[in-house]
C-alpha cells in the first residue's frame, strides 16, 4: 500500500537529534521507526511496550519521602545562617566521629 497519509507531531529539538542519530544507526528514518510503532500497535491491540510509573528501591523511595516531610515541616531541620556555618558543623561532625 503507498503511503500517502501525513502524520504531523510535534518534540523538542533534542530528542529529534537523538532519536534521528539512533535510528541512523538501525538503517532506519524517524518515520520508519513511528511506523514500525504504528504497525507493532495494531498487532498487539494497544501500546507495543508495557506503560508504568518508575519504581525506585527503596532506599531511594524512604529519602523522597523524608525529603517530603522535610519540605511539608512534619521533620525540623537544623537551619544554618551561612555556607561557612553550615561547613564548621560538618567538619565538627567529622571531627566528632572520626575515633568511629
Amino acid at each position: 500500500m503507498a503511503k500517502s497519509a501525513n502524520l504531523n507531531i510535534r518534540i523538542d529539538p533534542e530528542t529529534k537529534q537523538n532519536v534521528e542519530l539512533l535510528f541512523k544507526n538501525f538503517g532506519i528514518t524517524v518515520s520508519d521507526a513511528v511506523n514500525i510503532f504504528l504497525h507493532q500497535s495494531l498487532m498487539v491491540g494497544g501500546l507495543p511496550f508495557e506503560m508504568r510509573q518508575p519504581r525506585y528501591n527503596a532506599e531511594t523511595e524512604a529519602a523522597m519521602w523524608e525529603a517530603d516531610d522535610i519540605i511539608t515541616g512534619k521533620i525540623q531541620t537544623k537551619r544554618y545562617s551561612s555556607f561557612r556555618e553550615f561547613v564548621a558543623d560538618m567538619e565538627d561532625d567529622n571531627d566528632d566521629n572520626a575515633g568511629v
